[in-house]
């Protein structure tokens, strides 16, 4: 299964000096949530036109969505999440995740994982507070995926 770890960084730059920790992000340096199978690239999209009520194209076709920051050939790369997507999170609230979380989970990649909508509204959850930490920071959210 993928690993993607979200976290949040400064910059572009500094985001994809993570591909130089092994294992990952550290804990000590970026704030990080691990997911595994939650591509950054299909997933995220389908979240942000179901929180934003865009279209999937809409959505997977904003700046920074899904966007590569460092070589596809490597074992690990980071892609950068949208902004529009970091800003629905940040200021959602719990019923409006709990809401977005019956239709995200029935997306087909996640059906194919076996989540539920409650497993779904606790990722949101998480996504959202890492959202929100990040919006405080002044820093922008990104994916690591690893094969």
């Amino acid at each position: 299964m993928v690993m993607c770890d979200y976290f949040s960084a400064p910059d572009d730059d500094t985001a994809v000096r993570v591909l130089d920790e092994p294992g990952g992000p550290d804990t000590e340096s970026f704030d990080v949530v691990s997911l595994k199978g939650l591509d950054p690239v299909v997933l995220m999209p389908q979240l942000e036109a179901i929180l934003t009520g865009c279209t999937y194209d809409e959505a997977s076709e904003r700046p920074r969505s899904g966007q590569l920051l460092s070589s596809p050939e490597a074992e690990a790369f980071v892609v950068s999440v949208s902004d529009t997507l970091q800003e629905a999170l940040a200021s959602a609230t719990p019923a409006s995740l709990a809401e977005a979380a019956g239709p995200w989970s029935e997306t087909d990649e996640l059906r194919e994982y076996g989540v539920t909508a409650e497993t779904a509204t606790g990722v949101l959850d998480v996504l959202s507070g890492l959202a929100g930490r990040a919006r405080s920071a002044g820093c922008r959210l990104y994916c690591r995926w690893a094969l």
